[in-house]
């Protein structure tokens, strides 16, 4: 199932509308990554929490104004060889549309953000999540820096 602000967990139900947003696009995301709906929703709700408390006002203004809650592909259709992006690394790259997030070897995207801000701080979300690497290119396409989430 696609979550979205009309239709989403029960487990949701009581969230704040900008947290909820939020947690509604941390688990469409994570779905889309591998993992299961029920161990995406309360892990993207406690992250969804998490940033709120972190965020800067500005932050939460700019996703509450702006933010678009990412969607999923459709039933049945998913990324070849899919089991495979658990052990990927994220990559924020430039896209048409922005910045996009999208695991190593992927086809298309995950995610793409109006701004490299938003992107990094997606990927890195995912990253820590699956224990993997975040790799953040320039708009020249050259690596700009690297961050890793494995557990050692």
């Amino acid at each position: 199932m696609v979550w979205t602000l009309e239709d989403y967990p029960p487990s949701m139900k009581n969230l704040s509308d900008i947290v909820r947003k939020k947690a509604i696009d941390i688990a469409n995301a994570m779905v889309d990554e591998g993992y299961k709906e029920e161990d995406a929703i309360p892990i993207a709700i406690s992250q969804a929490k998490e940033w709120e408390d972190s965020a800067e006002d500005e932050e939460i203004e700019h996703f509450r104004k702006y933010g678009k809650v990412t969607t999923r592909s459709p039933e049945g259709q998913k990324y070849e060889s899919n089991p495979e992006r658990m052990e990927e690394g994220e990559v924020v790259r430039p896209h048409e549309d922005g910045w996009a997030v999208e695991s190593e070897g992927a086809q298309k995207p995950s995610n793409v953000f109006d701004t490299k801000k938003e992107a990094i701080q997606r990927a890195k979300e995912i990253a820590e999540n699956k224990g993997t690497s975040v790799t953040v290119h320039k708009k020249d396409r050259t690596i700009q820096e690297k961050y890793s989430f494995k557990e050692e």
